[in-house]
């Protein structure tokens, strides 16, 4: 599951924050960067409320009087946080609170996004798929100027938003 988790962080960003200044490609980046953890065929840190809230210390440290590059960058640790929810990792106490819940939930088999049968990954994959159809379409991007906005800056057009 790749595209669940980039068009999911997209989507509740967007419902949530409801805000045109927003990179979105930054936000489906952390969205999808946990994922990363998966080569290790265990959760790490990226699977735990820690890892977002260091990625947010980073970015805010290292954008100190750059706004416009903190606002760009503060995707990531956002759409990390919308990776945490949408991936069932809440529900893994020891996981999601570690080290504070005890040191004994991470790294422990399995990753919780696919602790679940194949058909509903495959099920969930397919919905996002038709999701991030129906979002192009309410965001405008069968007009191609919207598309090659979105491309360059990673925002959407203010007059598609509510």
């Amino acid at each position: 599951m790749f595209v669940f988790f980039a068009v999911a962080a997209m989507g509740v960003v967007l419902f949530v924050f409801d805000s045109p200044a927003v990179d979105y490609r930054w936000v489906a980046l952390g969205g999808v960067l946990p994922l990363v953890e998966a080569l290790t065929l265990r959760p790490l840190l990226l699977h735990t409320l820690l890892g977002p809230v260091l990625l947010m210390g980073i970015v805010m440290v290292l954008t100190v009087g750059r706004r416009l590059v903190r606002r760009r960058w503060l995707g990531v640790p956002i759409g990390s946080f919308v990776f945490l929810i949408v991936a069932g990792v809440w529900a893994r106490t020891e996981l999601f609170w570690w080290p504070f819940a005890g040191l004994d939930g991470i790294a422990e088999r399995p990753l919780p996004e696919y602790d679940r049968p194949l058909s509903v990954l495959v099920a969930l994959e397919l919905a996002a798929i038709v999701a991030a159809f129906v979002l192009a379409r309410r965001l405008g991007f069968d007009d191609p100027a919207n598309r090659r906005a979105f491309v360059r800056t990673g925002r959407v057009p203010s007059d598609r938003l509510r």
